[in-house]
């Protein structure tokens, strides 16, 4: 423990140096230290964590982590904050909507809350212990009894870390410090168009793990022309010769003979009932090795692209789709089970296949329900608008986050596609930028489609962008009647364009505000709104290489930069208002073009069969 004296001049110290936070930045948080943690139990550390905003970094200039408890009257140094004595918040939460005086509050912010252990765990050798945050927007350090374990950047993908070692019996204090500063080199950057909210926004959990850990399960269809093999690779850490996976329904009980690094592969013969939106089976798979065993429950199905056609399991496809974001009027980021539920009931009212879970890694458990209800998943990373595309620091996050995103969701059949961007400038440094992510999905998974959505040449009329020439699917995003204002240029284009591959519209739309917030006629109108929606749906749906369509929004979600007399900080864009109950006029278009495509598909499969 330091002495007063050694606190008070690192702290003088520390004020005065502006590389203050160098030595808490090592990224050691990341896709390399994930942990497989399907099946497993883990210990809830939601609730009331003791809570201070930071603006000026002050917790790391005065080591408020080095501090320790005591009764606040029996202090003796001249701390400015106390991390074991304050106001509290609860976790999962985002700071903006818990006090007007955050709302627009960027930073640090510290929480901090007691874990207590038995003796037996805390001293078992036998058992590892780690630590999992869900989400923390952006860039969480984490501390433990007054000792930095590490950091993780990225605003949406969960991170793990180890505890073992530092857990002691009794008492134990864990510190997050949370920053959401929007800065130029990370993945978004400082101009994005959804709202900066802050925050330990998603559940967080301690589990207790055998010396031999499970950190990576991917199970799926082998990578052939048939539907009769699956395969499943695995990565373990610690003390194993081989693993075993076991799925019972299939028979399944095999040995995964694993290399000097705990890696191994195996392919089995097998017929799984394939899974489909329509029939959307799912099967229970076990791995077990040197005492851990996880669980998981997996769908199998092939998703391909072949000429301008996305196939899943043999059989072209058209995604009837529609676009989401993560928030609420109430809690923000904040997600959970009755909020998912809902915006799949109401993309079913839709009559929807699809969902683009914009712009950055949704909770996991949006993926898991789209497994059980059958619906497709498009899933994105936060490459948005201006990125420092020529900042390798820049890309080594954009590359975390989408492997974090991928070792989290790759065995859920309901994903599709691995967006890695969305309306980016054509330039060189981002064409290298961008490529480099989408070989990256491919090597880490090979059995989903990659895509972005790209750009119009304006000028020329027609789709052109090089990064089209690297992903499987084309999005783009249009919005002829709203920013821009011909719609004759949509007919031009699409006459124009021949991509040779398929085209997802992944957005368009306008917003429309009921009335009496709204105007009756024109720009921000409901009829407005309706009115660009039937002629989108009319010139879309008479080009062949459009495969799908996701407009922009299933809700209305609030943004720092709408802030005119209808918008009041909300994008109006949503098919249903911001109270995720009341739907306007376009709904109900799109919900019956959505209708009619899913009559055809049904008619043509019935013939087919």
């Amino acid at each position: 423990m330091l002495e007063r004296s050694d606190l008070a001049e690192n702290a003088l110290q520390a004020l005065h140096d502006e590389a203050y936070g160098v030595p808490f930045d090592p990224r050691n948080l990341n896709h390399r230290t994930m942990v497989f943690t399907g099946g497993r139990d883990g210990r809830s550390l939601n609730g009331d964590w003791t809570f201070c905003v930071d603006l000026l970094d002050t917790g790391l200039r005065q080591k408020w982590y080095a501090m320790q408890p005591m009764a606040p009257e029996e202090r003796t140094e001249p701390w400015d904050y106390d991390p074991y004595d304050g106001e509290t918040v609860p976790v999962p939460s985002c700071w903006q909507m818990l006090k007007e005086k955050w709302y627009f509050f960027e930073g640090s912010a510290w929480y901090t809350r007691p874990l207590d252990m038995d003796a037996a765990d805390a001293e078992d050798a036998d058992r590892r212990w780690f630590l999992r945050v869900g989400a923390a927007q952006y860039d969480c350090k984490v501390f433990l009894n007054g000792v930095f374990l590490g950091n993780h950047v990225g605003g949406s993908t969960p991170f793990f870390a180890e505890l073992t070692g530092h857990l002691k019996a009794g008492r134990n204090w864990l510190m997050l410090m949370v920053n959401n500063t929007r800065t130029a080199d990370r993945v978004p950057m400082r101009n994005t168009d959804w709202f900066n909210y802050g925050g330990v926004y998603r559940e967080v959990e301690l589990f207790a793990m055998p010396r031999t850990v499970i950190r990576d399960l991917f199970v799926h269809l082998a990578a052939d022309d048939g539907y009769d093999r699956i395969r499943a690779a695995v990565e373990v850490d610690g003390p194993a010769a081989a693993a075993r996976l076991e799925i019972p329904a299939l028979g399944i009980d095999v040995a995964v003979p694993l290399d000097a690094d705990g890696r191994g592969a195996v392919e089995v013969d097998a017929r799984p009932d394939l899974w489909s939106p329509e029939s959307p089976t799912l099967y229970d798979v076990v791995l077990s090795a040197g005492g851990d065993r996880v669980s998981d429950r997996v769908g199998f199905r092939r998703i391909e692209r072949v000429g301008d056609e996305i196939r899943l399991n043999g059989r072209p496809l058209f995604l009837r789709g529609i676009s989401v974001h993560e928030d609420d009027e109430a809690t923000g980021k904040v997600t959970g089970e009755e909020d998912l539920r809902r915006r799949f009931a109401h993309a079913r009212e839709l009559n929807c296949n699809f969902l683009r879970l914009a712009h950055y890694p949704h909770h996991e458990r949006a993926a898991r329900l789209a497994d059980e209800l059958g619906f497709l998943l498009w899933e994105e990373i936060p490459v948005y608008w201006a990125i420092a595309f020529d900042d390798p620091r820049t890309y080594a996050d954009a590359e975390n986050q989408l492997l974090e995103l991928i070792r989290r969701d790759r065995n859920r059949a309901s994903v599709i596609i691995w967006s890695v961007g969305n309306e980016n400038p054509d330039t060189d440094a981002r064409l290298a930028f961008m490529s480099g992510l989408a070989r990256t999905a491919k090597s880490a998974d090979p059995t989903r489609l990659t895509s972005a959505a790209c750009l119009v040449n304006h000028a020329r009329k027609r789709i052109e962008d090089r990064l089209a020439e690297h992903i499987d699917v084309i999005g783009i995003n249009e919005y002829y009647g709203w920013y821009e204002e011909n719609f004759e240029d949509l007919v031009d284009i699409g006459r124009n364009s021949a991509p040779g591959k398929p085209v997802v519209i992944s957005e368009t739309g306008a917003d429309g505000v009921r009335a009496p917030q709204g105007p009756a006629r024109g720009l921000f109108s409901e009829s407005y709104m309706r009115e660009v929606y039937e002629k989108q749906i009319a010139i879309l749906r008479n080009l062949s290489y459009v495969k799908g369509m996701s407009p922009w929004i299933l809700y209305d979600f609030r943004v720092e930069r709408r802030q005119n007399v209808f918008q009041r900080g909300f994008n109006r864009k949503g098919l249903i208002a911001a109270d995720k109950a009341t739907k306007k006029e376009a709904f109900h278009v799109l919900s019956a073009y959505y209708a009619q495509r899913r009559a055809a598909a049904e008619s043509e499969a019935e013939d087919g069969r």
